[in-house]
């Protein structure tokens, strides 16, 4: 399995729906950490760009695509951007997942 960092950016026009569907979409991400896909993830705590960082085990991008489209938050069109980034944590908590 390989790491990849992820980044939503969430669009800020619709805070309501964003608050709606939080606990929905916090469901869906409690989940896929006990399945040990989700490593962690959280809020970035700064206003510049409301926001979220996720680390996820996947073979691949695609695959991390495909898992993140089943988020409510991503169903909602809540996601403005989603970046996906393969990561290699060489040292602390998450390097010994690293090949």
């Amino acid at each position: 399995m390989n790491t990849f960092a992820v980044e939503y950016a969430y669009d800020i026009t619709r805070t309501a729906d964003i608050d709606e569907l939080r606990p929905q979409h916090r469901e869906f991400l409690h989940d896929l950490a006990e399945e040990g896909i989700l490593l962690a993830s959280g809020p970035w705590l700064d206003n510049a760009a409301p926001g979220a960082l996720l680390l996820i085990s996947a073979q691949d991008d695609a695959e991390v695509r495909r898992i993140l489209d089943r988020d409510p938050f991503h169903r909602a069109q809540l996601i403005t951007h989603r970046t996906v980034r393969a990561w290699n944590p060489v040292i602390g908590a998450f390097a010994d997942r690293a090949e």
